[in-house]
């Protein structure tokens, strides 16, 4: 899990205490993780009755007890040895969608094939996702959000920081799939896997999992499945706008826009006129050039198409990455609900310097805007500057810019300010932790324009009232 929160800043030293509590949580995690891959939920209930067993058991007058134990014993002998005594020799080979959305259900399939000299039964197949233990620094700098509620033991120890940062750190949530199927040598069959993208950007398949249990169910061995690394987008987890309206819609104008050789033409007929140098073939009128013998074309009105303005604001607070992550789900909303075959739109923000990305007739589907996002970090600096002199670069071509703060400060203040005073029509969305405290600051300086303030986790709430 990256420190993106950290970028750009000195770090201080960690102290050795940090240092030692990684380390013990560390391995902790390790051997955690290693035996509940190899014994299932049943195992667990029957080791631990097997542990009261032997506990109320000691007297051996109890019979029932000490038959009990016995009964219970043998069988975890005997479903250990036989889970050890499994083995199977399995390739596999992915077939995934081009793109994910983060919280939504993704279905693919796998193609799993039998590479050794006998069949393989009962197996369960597995995504496992990297290792989702933060790096030392990321565990000693980043708090848990209300940690300065928990009591001072808490405080001290921060385990629960470490289970919070272990939680953010799963990218996505497999489910097991495979059941009693056999698969026999050199036999190749397809299952249905399905995994829950939890975060955007480019998720990583590279450890699949055969699990094979024993006949009773509680111990499985768990082998590795021969498979290439296969690399999915997860696009931004993306909120439900209402009805909402931007200014401009596709009009028919003169000297607009060129209407798209895909979609035909558009416009109301004007007449015909002679035949100027670049004009299509396809509106050629024959039969007024056979008549006149020298070449007529069809003029028509040109249609025009709104073009909008999408810009994000990518700084943030050290530790408070959550808040860009809202923000950028709250840009692929926007992005997803604005017709891009009827209208144009550009993305702005800083992403090694001030960038534009555009979609629309011209220039590309949505889809490539949604990559971006997709990829976005937390800017170092608040690089107000450079947007500034992107969005007037392009702003007389904007019918309407929609502005996605992250935090609100003076400075955004003067640059949204700037934007108005430029003539551009603008939304502001501004998300932010403390709603009361930036309630107050617009009470002083209002804003020029359209704003709405939205504060995790009601941001869906915010957005309805569009």
């Amino acid at each position: 899990m990256g420190d993106s929160s950290l970028a750009g800043k000195p770090v201080p030293r960690v102290g050795w205490f940090y240092r030692l509590l990684y380390r013990n949580y560390s391995r902790g995690a390790s051997v955690s993780l290693f035996f509940n891959r190899r014994v299932t939920a049943t195992g667990w209930v029957i080791i631990s009755l097997l542990l009261l067993t032997a506990i109320l058991g000691i007297d051996l007058s109890k019979s029932t007890l000490y038959q009990i134990f016995s009964l219970v014993s043998g069988i975890l002998v005997i479903s250990f040895l036989w889970c050890f005594a499994r083995r199977a020799r399995l390739s596999a080979r992915r077939e995934l969608p081009r793109y994910a959305t983060a919280g939504e259900a993704l279905s693919y399939v796998v193609v799993v094939s039998n590479l050794g000299r006998h069949p393989v039964r009962g197996f369960l197949l597995s995504e496992r996702p990297p290792d989702s233990r933060p790096s030392l620094r990321h565990f000693a700098f980043t708090k848990e959000p209300g940690e300065e509620k928990r009591n001072a033991f808490d405080r001290f120890f921060v385990y629960y920081r470490w289970r919070w940062l272990m939680e953010r750190g799963i990218l996505f949530k497999g489910e097991q799939q495979g059941g009693y199927r056999t698969v026999v040598p050199d036999e190749a069959v397809r299952l249905s896997m399905r995994l829950i993208p939890r975060r955007r950007g480019v998720l990583h398949l590279n450890d699949l999992r055969a699990r094979l249990p024993d006949p009773f169910g509680l111990f499985q061995r768990c082998c590795r499945v021969r498979a290439k690394e296969d690399t999915l987008v997860v696009f931004p987890r993306r909120y439900r706008l209402p009805p909402f309206d931007l200014s401009g819609e596709a009009c028919l104008e003169m000297g607009g826009a060129a209407v798209s050789d895909t979609i035909g033409q558009s416009g109301e007929f004007l007449g015909l006129r002679d035949y100027r140098s670049g004009d299509a073939l396809r509106r050629i009128h024959w039969k007024s050039w056979a008549r006149t013998g020298r070449p007529i074309v069809k003029e028509f009105e040109d249609v025009y198409f709104p073009h909008y303005g999408l810009l994000l604001d990518t700084f943030t607070e050290p530790g408070d990455v959550d808040l860009l992550e809202e923000s950028v789900s709250v840009a692929a909303s926007f992005v997803c609900a604005l017709d891009t075959k009827r209208s144009m739109l550009d993305l702005m923000l800083v992403r090694e310097g001030a960038t534009l990305v555009q979609a629309g007739r011209e220039g590309g589907s949505s889809e490539k805007i949604l990559e971006v996002l997709a990829g976005v970090e937390a800017a170092p600096s608040e690089c107000l500057e450079d947007l500034e002199k992107l969005v007037k670069r392009h702003g007389d071509r904007l019918t309407a810019c929609v502005c996605i703060f992250t935090g609100w400060t003076p400075a955004r203040a003067d640059f949204l300010r700037t934007l108005v005073g430029s003539g551009i029509n603008i939304l502001a969305l501004i998300l932010t932790r403390r709603i009361a405290d930036t309630e107050a600051m617009l009470e002083v300086d209002p804003l020029p324009c359209r704003h709405l303030l939205l504060e995790p986790p009601n941001v869906q709430e915010g957005l309805l009232k569009l």
